[in-house]
């Protein structure tokens, strides 16, 4: 039933976050906007289906991975997320929210064995593909 589908993102603190993704789309091409880039994909179960994984840096200061005191956080991809967190809780993983649904998908937030904030995202990447296609134009 628990089922990770790939990586939904790479979120990682630094000192200057703009000029991080200055760096990154001089030197390796990322198309970088405010909130760092999209790399787009095909889902293997279904080739015409898009996926997504997102890098974003934060600023240093930033408490979106508390209470881990990590300098990154992993976004990963799921099915069922409802499900999963109940499986979860009963395993006694350390839920931090509850599930926060948006157009473009479901999120929670848990805390692994050695403390690093770890997000579950339940995508909708027809909506999520609306939001990048945005930024692009």
């Amino acid at each position: 039933m628990k089922k990770v589908t790939g990586i939904g993102g790479i979120f990682f603190k630094c000192k200057e976050p703009d000029k991080m993704k200055d760096w990154y789309k001089t030197h390796l091409g990322f198309d970088t906007d405010q909130y760092g880039t999209n790399f787009e994909w095909r889902q293997e179960a279904d080739e015409t289906q898009k996926g997504f994984t997102q890098w974003s840096p934060f600023p240093e200061t930033t408490t979106y991975f508390q209470p881990s005191e990590k300098d990154f956080m992993i976004n990963y991809r799921v099915e069922n997320l409802e499900e999963l967190v109940e499986q979860l809780k009963k395993e006694g993983v350390t839920i931090t929210d509850t599930i926060e649904t948006f157009e473009y998908g479901k999120f929670v937030h848990i805390i692994d064995m050695e403390g690093n904030k770890v997000e579950l995202w339940e995508p909708n990447d027809l909506e999520y593909d609306k939001i990048v296609e945005g930024r692009t134009k």
